[in-house]
């Protein structure tokens, strides 16, 4: 088996790490992304009292970064004299994605959008280096080089990806983490759980990965549930820090597959967070590549035991037992609407990473089970 697998972040984990943040910076200019929330602007605060004012501070990122919100912060670098040296990424997986838009535009929101939608003018973009400092512990966007945008006005989603989008330092301060909402604990939970498992059943998988990815998917199986329940908790926060950091790991050379293929559509038509969104369908993907042998069943059998099928009901038991129902009925996706998601999503990208086969995902879908009661 020939394989390889490279990283460049450099990774600064542990509690308090933020007050390194401002060395990483140095005497460099920065703009700061980040939310408007009064913890975020203390947060401001304190490192501009450690390395001086940012040029520009974007404060009002959203949920799934849309072209015209995009576009309208974009502009603002555009009325800086100069580009800043460095961009301070200071929030959730939307700030970090946002940061990379922004590094590639260089104040020129064209320049990305154009890109997007024809993969021409490459050599036009800017690669402005990023410093991400995530404050949850889901979506691994500090450890990978691409970022996700839509085009909300015409029902489209893209992947802006460039091996210069990687940070070049990821700041994990689990106490950051501290205080974030039980939905929100779970679905960027999830989220991490899901980019672990994408990049096992996946063409691009290898031994490195394999391992991130095992050993992220026990870990959050573990902590997960007693997480949601003592929110508080900084040991707890900081073990799931990690795992989310393992799982960015892992998929950061993989990438994601049928699962997050299925997400998007779901996402934009159907409102559903993306933590769940590509989450509910999990147990069904896990019953499809049973028997799918080598580095994928073996690593899967290492998180979920040998018995694969009695691990996709305890997955769906665990799923549950968190709130979350992988009947998409419950997400007003109908039986008509699911065959034709499952069918578009094995089409799409993500769906071309999945290494098993259409048919046994179309009998697994109609798999019909009662799980355990929510008590989350």
């Amino acid at each position: 088996m020939a394989w390889k697998y490279a990283n460049p972040v450099q990774i600064e984990f542990g509690v308090d790490s933020f007050d390194r943040l401002a060395s990483l910076v140095g005497t460099r200019s920065y703009s700061l992304v980040t939310y408007g929330e009064p913890v975020f602007q203390q947060l401001e605060r304190r490192l501009a009292g450690a390395a001086g004012a940012p040029v520009l501070v974007i404060r009002d990122v959203a949920p799934n970064p849309d072209y015209r919100l995009l576009g309208e912060q974009t502009a603002r670098f555009a009325h800086l004299g100069k580009q800043p040296d460095v961009i301070v990424a200071l929030g959730g997986g939307s700030v970090i994605d946002s940061a990379k838009v922004f590094a590639a535009a260089g104040g020129d929101f064209a320049l990305v959008r154009n890109y997007l939608e024809t993969q021409q003018g490459v050599e036009r973009l800017a690669a402005i280096p990023i410093i991400a400092v995530p404050t949850t512990a889901g979506t691994g966007s500090e450890v990978t080089c691409w970022g996700t945008v839509w085009d909300e006005a015409n029902g489209k989603k893209y992947s802006l990806a460039r091996p210069s989008l990687y940070p070049t330092h990821a700041v994990i301060d689990p106490r950051l983490m501290l205080g974030k909402p039980q939905l929100l604990t779970i679905s960027t939970g999830l989220d991490a759980l899901s980019h672990a498992l994408e990049s096992l059943w996946n063409v691009n998988n290898n031994p490195i990965s394999a391992n991130h990815a095992v050993a992220a998917a026990r870990s959050i199986l573990d902590v997960l549930p007693t997480l949601v329940h003592d929110l508080g908790n900084l040991e707890l926060r900081s073990r799931m820090a990690q795992a989310a950091l393992f799982a960015g790991l892992a998929f950061s050379n993989t990438k994601t597959a049928i699962a997050h293929s299925l997400s998007y559509p779901i996402t934009l038509h159907h409102g559903v967070q993306h933590g769940i969104a590509c989450s509910f369908s999990l147990p069904m993907v896990l019953r499809s590549v049973r028997g799918a042998g080598g580095l994928c069943e073996d690593s899967l059998k290492q998180i979920f035991g040998d018995d694969l099928a009695k691990g996709a009901d305890d997955l769906e038991d665990f799923l549950g037992m968190l709130g979350i129902s992988c009947n998409p009925a419950a997400y007003e996706i109908d039986r008509a609407e699911w065959r034709a998601l499952i069918a578009d999503s094995l089409e799409g990208e993500r769906g071309r990473n999945f290494l098993g086969s259409r048919e046994r995902l179309i009998e697994a879908s109609q798999v019909v089970r009662l799980p355990k009661a929510k008590t989350a």
